[in-house]
C-alpha cells in the first residue's frame, strides 16, 4: 500500500485517474440502467438487448476512429464534442418516449459518439511516471476502474429501484458531462500531444498482442455485465439486495488488484488471472442465494482487476507511443462492446430460461477469456523485469504547453 500511496503522490497521477474515472463511470452504468428502464417500458429483456446491441455496433465502430482523430486534432477537441452529443443522446432516450426501433437508432448515435477518455489517459501515464512506476500504476488503474464496471451497476441499480430508471440514466448523463469537463481541463491532457500515426487504421490490431488484449477484454467485461444482469433477476426489482451482493463483486477485484499489482507478468498471468473469475462464476451459478452469490463473486472479483492490468500491460510494451492511442481504443471497444453484448446476451437468456441462464452465459464468456490466452500464450509477453512503456517513435514527439 505504501507504494500505491507514493504513486498517487505522483504528479498529476491521482488527478487523472480521477478525472477519467468519473468521465468513463456511465459507461458502467448504462448497460444495466438501459436494460432496466427499457424492460420496464416494454416488458421484454429482449428489446432492451436490441437497444444495447444497437449502441455496442456504435462504440466499435467509434473506438479506433475517435482515438486516431485524437492525433489528428488533438485530445480537448475531440473529447468535447463526442462528450456532448453522446450527453444529449443519452438525454432523449431517457426523456423522450420513443419506439424501440427510435431508441436503437439513438442508441447507436449515443455508442458512435462515446468519448475516448481511456485512450487518452493510457497515452498520458507513460509521460507522466517513470518505466519502473508503470506497472504499478497500470494495476492501481485498473483496480480504481472497477468503480465502473461493478460499482457503477451498482449505483444504476439502487437509483433506477429506489427513485426512477430515468434518474439512474440520468446521473449517467451528468457524470458523463462533469467528468468530462474536469478531464479536458487537466494540464497534462494539454501538454501531451499525440504524435500522428502513419498507419492505416486497424494495422495495429495485426500485433497480436494488440488482438489478444482486446478479445480477452471483451470476454472479461461481458462476463461481469452478464453476471450483473443476472444477479438483477434473481433479485428482482423491488430488492436492493442486487446491489449489495455487485458490491462485494467489486469489493473482491479492489482485493485482488492491491494484492496482486506488483506480481510479475510471466506467458501465464492472464490465463491464470482469468481462471480465477471462472471458478468464481462457475460456482456462483449452483445456487442463486444471497449469501452463496455473495461469496462467490467475491472470489470471481479477485481476478478482475490484476487481468485488466495485465492487459494494460502488454499493450504498452507492444506498440510505438504514436499507436497507443488506436491500439487503446480497440481494447477500449472490445470492452464496451463486452459491457452491451454481455448485457444483451444475458437479457435473452433470462427472458427464455431463467436468471440462472445469465451466470451460465458469464461464466462462459470468463471461461473463454481463460482459454484463449492460454491457447496464445505464445503471442502474451513476458514482461518480468522488462520495461514497459510504448516503444519510442524515430522521430521527436511535440509537446505542447498550455
Amino acid at each position: 500500500m505504501k507504494s500505491y500511496w507514493t504513486l498517487l503522490r505522483t504528479p498529476g497521477v491521482s488527478r487523472l485517474i480521477g478525472a477519467q474515472l468519473t468521465a468513463r463511470f456511465p459507461f458502467g452504468m448504462l448497460s444495466l440502467a438501459f436494460l432496466i428502464h427499457i424492460e420496464r417500458i416494454f416488458d421484454s429483456y429482449g428489446a432492451a438487448g436490441l437497444v444495447l446491441g444497437a449502441m455496442s455496433i456504435g462504440q466499435a465502430i467509434a473506438g479506433p476512429l475517435t482515438s486516431r482523430l485524437m492525433g489528428r486534432l488533438g485530445m480537448r477537441p475531440v473529447i468535447i464534442a463526442t462528450m456532448f452529443i453522446c450527453a444529449v443522446s443519452i438525454v432523449v432516450m431517457s426523456l423522450v418516449p420513443l419506439s424501440v426501433l427510435s431508441l436503437m437508432l439513438i442508441g447507436f448515435v449515443a455508442g458512435l459518439s462515446t468519448p475516448p477518455i481511456q485512450p487518452a489517459v493510457r497515452t498520458i501515464y507513460p509521460k507522466i511516471v517513470n518505466s519502473r512506476q508503470l506497472t504499478p500504476l497500470f494495476s492501481l488503474d485498473a483496480s480504481a476502474q472497477e468503480i465502473i464496471w461493478v460499482l457503477g451497476p451498482v449505483i444504476a441499480t439502487f437509483v433506477a429501484l429506489q427513485v426512477s430508471t430515468t434518474a439512474g440514466i440520468l446521473l449517467a448523463a451528468f457524470f458523463l458531462v462533469a467528468g468530462g469537463i474536469w478531464f479536458v481541463s487537466l494540464p497534462e491532457v494539454g501538454r501531451v500531444r499525440i504524435p500522428r500515426s502513419r498507419r492505416k487504421l486497424g494495422v495495429v490490431l495485426k500485433k497480436p498482442e494488440v488482438l489478444l488484449s482486446t478479445i480477452v477484454g471483451f470476454t472479461l467485461v461481458a462476463a461481469c455485465a452478464a453476471v450483473e444482469a443476472g444477479v438483477v433477476a434473481v433479485f428482482g426489482h423491488g430488492s436492493a439486495d442486487a446491489g449489495w451482493v455487485l458490491g462485494i463483486f467489486a469489493i473482491g477485484s479492489l482485493i485482488g488488484g492491491l494484492a496482486l499489482g506488483h506480481a510479475p507478468i510471466g506467458p501465464w498471468a492472464l490465463a491464470a488471472r482469468m481462471l480465477i473469475v471462472t471458478i468464481g462464476l462457475a460456482l456462483a451459478s449452483l445456487w442463486l442465494t444471497f449469501w452463496w452469490l455473495s461469496f462467490a463473486l467475491l472470489l470471481a472479483g479477485v481476478g478482475i482487476a490484476p487481468a485488466f492490468a495485465v492487459l494494460f500491460g502488454i499493450v504498452s510494451a507492444s506498440v510505438k507511443f504514436s499507436d497507443t492511442a488506436e491500439a487503446y481504443g480497440w481494447v477500449g471497444t472490445g470492452q464496451l462492446i463486452g459491457a452491451a453484448m454481455g448485457s444483451a446476451i444475458a437479457g435473452f437468456s433470462i427472458d427464455h430460461s431463467g436468471p440462472v441462464s445469465a451466470i451460465y452465459v458469464a461464466a462462459g464468456f470468463a471461461a473463454l477469456g481463460c482459454i484463449i490466452p492460454a491457447l496464445g500464450r505464445r503471442w502474451h509477453p513476458d514482461l518480468r523485469g522488462r520495461d514497459i512503456s510504448p516503444i519510442p517513435d524515430t522521430e521527436p514527439i511535440q509537446i505542447q504547453v498550455s
